[in-house]
């Protein structure tokens, strides 16, 4: 770990947490004694936004959640707030997403849970069992595992499945709580789920081309035998360069790509410039990779997301 992971903030707050507990506890109780009270929600941590829906869905009532990743910030390079270090000091229970969007074990997730002295039993990756896939690699560069799964309901079945075990383990006076909600959200998924493979069968073979700003949706595209084309692969600094917009217009027009997708999370113009020279027009709203929207939105939760992305994506390309 680095200096900051060592640092005086990590010390400070767990000091202070120490002396609140020694001054509110008397003696007579300790913080695992909350874990599992009826009076007292579990205290959980998300890294973004679509877990943190997903811990709503299924701890419900019986649990008590901080985010860490807003809508509308990078997940991967973000800088955890003094309230993110409280709250992560003071956690029952942290979730992450894993495959690198959180910077990877050497990442800023770790070096906040490594500053704050948290038991990494802690700690739980969603994507423990997802096979990773992998993007990068040209002209000598190192791949970079994509992490992007949760695009694919499947891989959202699986993190949900995570979710409700780790919570039933976490807290075992409320287990079958978490159960009951954690199976009802996950035979919802299970049903959205059955509806992209009717919807992406539907749509005609020589259509079946997904084409975005960034290769996001490589997990989604697998699953469902979709062929992926992007202007660019990973999130760099050179994203939309001449190049880039040259070799996906070249593709487009040899194979006949009936409309273009933008990401809500992206800046329009390099896809407006592929769309300016393919003669391609681009879908008439966005579709979402990275996060839910804000709370009122029209995608705020995950399902609303999958269920939103599928229709986009079926209406665009049946066309």
């Amino acid at each position: 770990m680095g200096n900051w992971g060592k640092g005086f903030v990590g010390i400070v707050f767990f000091g202070m947490m120490v002396l609140l507990l020694a001054a509110c506890g008397g003696g007579e109780t300790g913080a695992a004694d909350d874990v599992g009270s009826a009076e007292n929600p579990l205290q959980v941590v998300t890294s973004f936004t679509i877990i943190q829906d997903m811990a709503r869905e299924i701890g419900g009532d019986d649990v008590e959640i901080h985010n860490l990743v807003p809508t509308g910030t990078d997940p991967h390079e973000y800088e955890p707030l003094p309230e993110d270090i409280k709250k992560a000091t003071d956690a029952d229970v942290l979730f992450y997403n894993g495959l690198n969007l959180e910077g990877g074990e050497k990442g800023w997730f770790f070096k906040m849970i490594d500053s704050v002295g948290q038991d990494e039993a802690n700690v739980y990756s969603l994507t423990e069992e997802v096979e990773p896939m992998y993007i990068g690699g040209h002209d000598g560069k190192v791949e970079e595992i994509n992490p992007h799964a949760f695009i694919n309901p499947n891989v959202g079945i699986q993190m949900a499945e995570a979710m409700r075990d780790a919570l039933m383990e976490a807290d075992p006076e409320r287990k079958d709580a978490y159960e009951e909600r954690g199976n009802k959200y996950i035979d919802r998924l299970k049903d959205i789920e059955a509806e992209y493979a009717g919807k992406i069968d539907d749509i005609p073979k020589e259509n079946r081309v997904l084409v975005t700003s960034e290769r996001a949706f490589q997990y989604l595209a697998s699953q469902y035998g979709l062929e992926e084309a992007f202007i660019w692969e990973i999130d760099t600094e050179e994203n939309g360069s001449p190049e880039q917009i040259k070799s996906l217009v070249n593709y487009i027009k040899e194979s006949d790509v009936p409309v273009l997708f933008v990401e809500s999370n992206v800046d329009p113009r390099p896809m407006e410039t592929v769309s300016k020279e393919s003669g391609v027009p681009i879908f008439e709203k966005p579709i979402y990779s990275d996060e839910i929207g804000k709370p009122g939105e029209e995608v705020d939760t995950y399902v609303k997301y999958l269920n939103y992305n599928i229709k986009l994506i079926h209406d665009g390309l049946k066309k």
